[in-house]
């Protein structure tokens, strides 16, 4: 299945295969390979953890023990992070194969549906929440992202424009209609975040989960209140 139908962020022991070619292409010094016509428009230091959002919880399905590299591109965004306590498919490494203990993903611009810029649990840090929907259920999937409020607040407002300029320019990935392109060209000239805030990031796709375990996969050891409105408390 290509990587555009199954994020990532909920499933991510799939990703680093031995024969799995639906990952970021990596280089020897595990930073991504861009694609042809790709551009490289920072890269971040940070933790990441994947969340299921439902309208008045949140569980958090996976954590990395240390932070990764994060690449935000003109046309996606790709952590890299390694010795991460995750279990994941294959473990050969040499020519054809990825490197034990290093795990790796994406999320393209045509899925995430909105932003949340919310408190971390330092005093400079801040958590942006990378949401998308999904098909066939109400809970969402989402990528957090953690670190100091100067990097992150720079982040967002990289994935904002970037993600507001890949579907202005693509109308015949993303269909959008006069309001929307409207919306998305105030989110590409909005200024960066000051505080808690939620960016609506319109003609949004819906993904897919990898298997049919992640819809109906029991409640995490680890729920947390959620705020609709606000986001994660």
């Amino acid at each position: 299945m290509h990587d555009d139908a199954s994020p990532f962020f909920i499933a991510p022991h799939r990703f680093d295969a031995v024969h799995d070619d639906a990952g970021p292409v990596l280089d020897r010094r595990h930073e991504l390979v861009p694609e042809a016509g790709e551009q490289v428009l920072g890269r971040h230091r940070l933790n990441v953890a994947g969340y299921l959002l439902g309208p008045t919880d949140a569980s958090r399905s996976w954590t990395l023990p240390a932070p990764v590299t994060l690449t935000v591109t003109d046309f996606r965004m790709v952590y890299v992070g390694t010795r991460s306590h995750l279990a994941l498919v294959g473990s050969r490494s040499g020519p054809g194969g990825r490197t034990p203990g290093l795990v790796s993903g994406q999320i393209r611009w045509q899925w995430p549906s909105r932003l949340e810029w919310l408190p971390g649990t330092g005093d400079d840090e801040m958590r942006l929440l990378v949401v998308c929907d999904a098909l066939r259920t109400i809970r969402q999937p989402a990528l957090g992202l953690t670190g100091q409020r100067a990097e992150v607040s720079e982040l967002a407002r990289q994935i904002r424009r970037a993600v507001a300029v890949f579907r202005l320019t693509r109308p015949e990935l993303v269909d959008l209609s006069p309001p929307e392109r409207d919306a998305l060209a105030r989110v590409a000239r909005s200024t960066p975040l000051a505080g808690p805030a939620r960016v609506v990031l319109p003609g949004s796709l819906p993904v897919e989960f990898h298997s049919r375990d992640d819809y109906y996969r029991p409640r995490h050891s680890d729920p947390m209140p959620y705020d609709a409105a606000s986001g994660l408390r």
